[in-house]
């Protein structure tokens, strides 16, 4: 499924300014897909798509038309992106007409005037202009406005030397009142004109043929004057006359032509050495201008410049530019090394990171500078990582915040992971698909990556487990120390275990990593690289649960000292309820953290903690049965009786109280006989069924046990009260049992029947 390109954005247009018909290079970005996809470009508000060559996606050459503005944006029109924007623009100059009799300090190009004579024996100039009425007939301007000819011949002129020159614009302009003869006769000045210029070089002969028969008779006039005299001294005499006569005329000629021609030399070499500053002048003042835009921080008019000139004199031969061009290279080796130092600067964001990639593969750098980014950025985030961990280390004493010190750290440490490590593998993904190069770069760089794709995919998931290592490796060692070794304790750990985290900061740092890893898992990071953060949420899970477990049971120890021995009319007292509602708000408390979470395992999936868990529960019950045994047996004078309502004095089933508010060692047993019977009866049961719901494993062995031991508390206590009773009754006859000498030895035993009969 493909995905809409972005709008095209022209960054950059060599050169910047120019007059009509000025050649330019078109820079920027997302340019088009091809020749088909361009359907519109504009310079300084003219149509240019006429002349438009696509190169690539990020160049286009073409010619800046006859635009109406002096200055004005590059806007490209593509298929796939829209409309495009421009961050530069272009300078429309309109050009001096200058004639060859006039003082210019730039050399005019012969090439853009018309040579239009009609007799060289006329004396005109060989670089005579062109004639101001090509026609030969009257010009009668019309009033015809401007602008309705420009909208009437959109895209042509009236000027005849024009490469857009529109003929009737000519004559509407200039002979829109010319009679019809006229423009007949207009056609044969045309006619004659052009056979004129044909004819030419036979009427520069035919009028040199008299000066030519001229010097044919006197050079026979001398010969046959030579011939008549027959005399060696008048030969002599005339040829060295007619010698004399030839260097006093070459002499004179030297004279009077010396000072034109000397005039003429001087300028012929002044127009070619102002010819050659002018055609590569952009050569000699490349350096400068090189070193004048990377200070303003302008790279992509450095590239634009350095491109045009590698075309232009990469290959030279000629030696001062051989000299200019190396120092181009030289300056744009220094913009490699600045690039590169500012890419593989940090802290950085993404959009410079991709900025400065794609300018180092645009100069073509040696190495691959993406892939030292992406290196950078993992050191980077190891370093933030491991400093992190310094800095709370550092801090434990001087904490004061709620939070506890270890809590805020990991806190902070995911936090810190999450805000870089996005940008991390959205650069790699950019890497992978090659959006961090422009084509050109991408095109010659895309065979050398190809190579080591298989290597560079290795070595950045290896990156990745490592910051993933290194994360849950430095929580472990701040909140499961004894799950590290001693040589990783050395490196992730250092803290200063004062006492143990409750269950609810637990609980929340385990929904501070469960958010953490969602958020990675966001990022379309493999799940097996997110393993290790998988383990680390059960283990702490598991954590959760033994300190909660375990702080339930020391919660369960401080009943005994809320007793109050208030009875209600069932003869229990609230000591079952409160043990009851304890293990009820434990269990609630760890609701968020039995519950699976997607890609989360139970946290009794291991036998181990199955058993744990389960020796946890038992002891909590076992905790509470002991408690009820201390009561019973607590002396009088241990109990507090400051808080005893008034009504436990009154008559009820265990007997009154006495009048001190105190309780007898009979009514603490019959109280707590009867909180026996109830837990056995209902507590026990309810808390069973708690456990089911909450997924807990062994509950039958849970319950069975606990139900043991209250059995036995039940029996001992049971035993105790009746001791406490049949001790009067034995003391009243025991001293008559024993007055007659009675012994039990001999007493006959009795037989099954006699005691059945009995």
């Amino acid at each position: 499924m493909s995905r809409s390109r972005q709008p095209p954005l022209v960054t950059g247009i060599s050169p910047n300014e120019g007059i009509s018909w000025t050649k330019v290079t078109i820079r920027g970005e997302n340019l088009g897909t091809g020749p088909t996809d361009l359907i519109g470009l504009t310079i300084c508000g003219h149509n240019c798509l006429l002349t438009a060559e696509w190169m690539s996606a990020s160049k286009i050459v073409c010619r800046v038309g006859q635009a109406k503005n002096d200055k004005g944006d590059i806007i490209v029109t593509t298929k796939s992106g829209g409309r495009g924007t421009s961050t530069v623009s272009f300078k429309l100059l309109k050009p001096e007409r200058i004639g060859i009799l006039d003082q210019s300090a730039v050399w005019v190009d012969e090439m853009n005037y018309y040579d239009m004579r009609t007799d060289r024996n006329k004396g005109i100039p060989p670089l005579s202009l062109r004639p101001a009425n090509p026609l030969g007939i009257e010009i009668e301007k019309s009033k015809f406005p401007q602008k309705d000819l420009e909208k009437l011949f959109h895209g042509m002129s009236g000027d005849f030397t024009s490469e857009n020159f529109s003929a009737a614009w000519y004559l509407i302009e200039n002979h829109s009142t010319t009679s019809f003869d006229q423009l007949k006769m207009a056609v044969s000045n045309l006619k004659k004109q052009a056979n004129k210029k044909n004819e030419g070089s036979l009427a520069y002969v035919k009028g040199g043929l008299s000066t030519f028969f001229e010097a044919q008779d006197a050079l026979s006039a001398i010969h046959q004057k030579l011939e008549a005299d027959g005399t060696e001294k008048v030969e002599g005499s005339m040829t060295q006359k007619l010698e004399n006569v030839l260097n006093r005329a070459s002499n004179t000629a030297d004279t009077l032509f010396q000072e034109v021609l000397g005039r003429k030399d001087k300028a012929d070499s002044t127009r070619n050495a102002l010819n050659v500053l002018q055609r590569f002048k952009f050569l000699f003042n490349l350096p400068l201008n090189i070193e004048r835009n990377i200070q303003k921080g302008d790279y992509d008019v450095v590239i634009n410049d350095y491109e045009k000139a590698k075309s232009l004199f990469g290959k030279t031969e000629v030696q001062v530019f051989k000299k200019y061009y190396a120092e181009v290279e030289t300056r744009i080796e220094d913009l490699r090394e600045l690039l590169l130092d500012k890419l593989l600067e940090t802290p950085s964001t993404l959009h410079d990171q991709k900025r400065y990639i794609r300018y180092l593969s645009d100069l073509h750098a040696d190495g691959d500078p993406s892939w030292q980014c992406i290196g950078a950025q993992h050191k980077w985030i190891l370093q933030l990582m491991h400093s992190c961990k310094e800095s709370y280390v550092k801090d434990l004493k001087a904490w004061r915040y709620k939070a506890p010190h270890r809590v805020a750290f990991v806190e902070k440490l995911t936090k810190l992971v999450l805000s870089q490590l996005p940008n991390f593998w959205k650069l790699w993904i950019s890497y992978v698909n090659g959006s961090l190069f422009s084509e050109t770069a991408e095109k010659s760089g895309q065979m050398e990556r190809s190579k080591n794709a298989r290597q560079r995919q290795h070595d950045f998931k290896k990156m990745i487990q490592e910051v993933m290592y290194s994360l849950v490796k430095l929580i472990r060692g701040a909140l499961l120390p004894f799950s590290l070794k001693e040589g990783e304790l050395r490196q992730y750990g250092g803290w200063e275990m004062k006492s143990e985290l409750s269950g609810q900061w637990l609980t929340h740092v385990i929904q501070t990593v469960r958010l953490t890893y969602e958020s990675l898992t966001a990022l379309e990071i493999p799940n097996d690289l997110l393993q290790n953060i998988q383990d680390l949420i059960l283990d702490l899970r598991v954590r959760c649960i033994m300190i909660t477990l375990q702080h339930t049971a020391e919660d369960i120890k401080r009943l005994a000292e809320k007793e109050d021995w208030i009875v209600d009319n069932e003869g229990l007292t609230s000591l079952p309820s409160q043990f009851e509602q304890c293990i009820v708000h434990s269990l609630q408390s760890l609701r968020g953290v039995l519950e699976c979470k997607p890609g989360e395992a139970s946290v009794f999936q291991q036998p181990k903690t199955q058993e744990e868990v389960c020796h946890l529960s038992i002891s909590i019950m076992q905790v509470f049965i002991y408690c009820l045994e201390q009561l019973s047996t607590k002396p009088d004078g241990d109990i507090d009786t400051t808080h005893l309502s008034v009504d436990v004095s009154s008559p009820d089933l265990f007997g009154s109280i006495h009048e001190d508010l105190s309780l007898s060692s009979e009514q603490r047993l019959l109280i707590v006989l009867s909180n026996c019977c109830y837990l056995e009866r209902h507590t026990f049961l309810n808390i069973a069924e708690h456990f089911e719901k909450h997924n807990f494993q062994g509950i039958e062995k849970i319950t069975q046990v606990s139900m043991t031991s209250l059995k036995e508390l039940d029996q001992r206590l049971f035993e105790n009260y009746i001791e406490l009773k049949a001790d009067p009754i034995v003391g009243s006859l025991e001293p008559g049992i024993y007055a007659g000498y009675f012994d039990w030895k001999d007493c006959l035993t009795p037989t099954a029947p006699s005691a059945v009969h009995v």
